[in-house]
């Protein structure tokens, strides 16, 4: 298998699994609340778990992968996946969920580091911000996926089968990487001994993690900012919950369509810097005005579309800066910094709608943070600009 858009194919199926374990809790939520016997607090609690070891476990995942090996490490972390789905699914109490939750999650995050490394390494001389942005919609049909089959299984079923089922989606992505998959012919960098799987950075390419993070981290915080709380801006103005929910799933919906071409088309100009600023100006614009637009459906799937330009881009920023047999290490970084902000930020937005009293305060917030991706963008080009490319320590 040397077909670079079939190794693109295989990491897109791998990582859908990611979106649709995360999303079983919240779609089989009302079976497993009584089922358990949890508050919806607890609930909650459970969804945001599987984020969590990304703030701990993102950058010695991404030396893990340095030190082993991409693919080996990808098959470890999908194995995690799947205990951690038998896990939760087993569970009869809040505490064993919450450490399926936990361990599946840990996984999530090793595979979600390393398979940007893969797709980087096949794509390195060309289609790179293409490649990103298909592998980047992978998570919404995840999402998309989870929220259109697991409720309906578990009400035919079980709850417990359904999250069965998300340990066998990850099943079947570790079964494409272990035998199916195959590392490019060619290694970037034309190398292939133990120094190049060294973790060691320097601190320009720190730097360049850092930045390039919190870049990601701000924009993808404020968009599940928005579908957390889009919900209840739109339940304030009169619609049901079930209403509420579909049309701010709108907005997820036409990432899948507006991700892909928002790479194809960053590849096209080869504008970067650009397609980010322009696409997370006008992103955040259409956030601040979804409590005013006069027809909430359109103006979700308006922000679904100004949302597609950037995440290309932005995902193919650090391995075009940094040297290839750094990357898996230089992502971790990058991902710490991405989870970090992913948590800090959602708390915040429910504090702004506490202290104000307003549903449409963390839409406003969610703007701001979107803008926020600006300035991360300005860090890094200001770290490529200070000092030269090193192509090995």
């Amino acid at each position: 298998m040397n077909n670079r858009w079939v190794a693109l194919a295989i990491v897109f199926v791998t990582r859908t699994s990611m979106g649709y374990q995360f999303q079983s809790v919240a779609s089989v939520g009302p079976l497993l609340v009584p089922a358990l016997g949890l508050t919806w607090a607890q609930l909650g609690t459970l969804i945001g778990l599987y984020m969590l070891p990304g703030a701990f476990f993102a950058l010695p995942g991404g030396m893990l992968g340095q030190r082993f090996g991409e693919r080996r490490t990808v098959v470890a972390s999908l194995a995690l996946m799947v205990a951690g789905g038998l896990v939760t699914a087993a569970s009869h109490g809040f505490a064993v969920a919450a450490a399926g939750r936990v361990l599946s999650g840990a996984g999530a995050v090793l595979m979600n580091i390393l398979l940007a490394k893969m797709v980087a390494d096949w794509f390195a001389e060309g289609e790179l911000t293409t490649a990103m942005a298909v592998m980047l919609s992978s998570w919404p049909v995840g999402l998309g996926l989870a929220a259109a089959t697991l409720g309906g299984l578990a009400t035919r079923s079980s709850w417990r089968m359904a999250i069965v089922a998300t340990g066998l989606a990850a099943a079947l992505g570790l079964v494409l990487i272990a035998f199916v998959y195959r590392d490019p012919p060619r290694a970037p960098g034309g190398a292939s001994g133990p120094a190049d799987r060294r973790a060691t950075l320097p601190r320009r390419e720190v730097k360049l993690a850092v930045s390039a993070g919190f870049a990601w981290g701000c924009f993808n915080a404020s968009l599940v900012a928005v579908i957390a709380f889009g919900p209840g801006m739109l339940m304030a103005r009169g619609a049901s919950l079930g209403d509420a929910g579909f049309i701010v799933s709108l907005a997820i919906w036409v990432t899948i369509l507006s991700v892909p071409l928002g790479g194809l088309l960053t590849d096209r100009l080869g504008r970067a810097n650009l397609v980010i600023v322009a696409g997370s100006i006008t992103a955040a614009l259409a956030t601040l005005l979804l409590p005013a637009l006069p027809h909430p459906l359109l103006a979700f799937c308006l922000l679904g579309l100004a949302i597609g330009a950037p995440p290309g881009a932005m995902m193919a920023l650090l391995p075009k800066a940094v040297a290839a047999e750094r990357l898996a290490t230089a992502l971790g970084v990058y991902y710490t910094v991405f989870y970090v902000v992913m948590a800090l930020a959602q708390p915040a937005a429910g504090a702004v709608r506490d202290l104000s009293g307003n549903p449409a305060a963390p839409i406003a917030f969610a703007a701001l943070v979107m803008a926020a991706t600006v300035l991360g963008l300005a860090l890094f080009r200001g770290v490529e600009r200070a000092a030269p490319r090193q192509m090995r320590v």
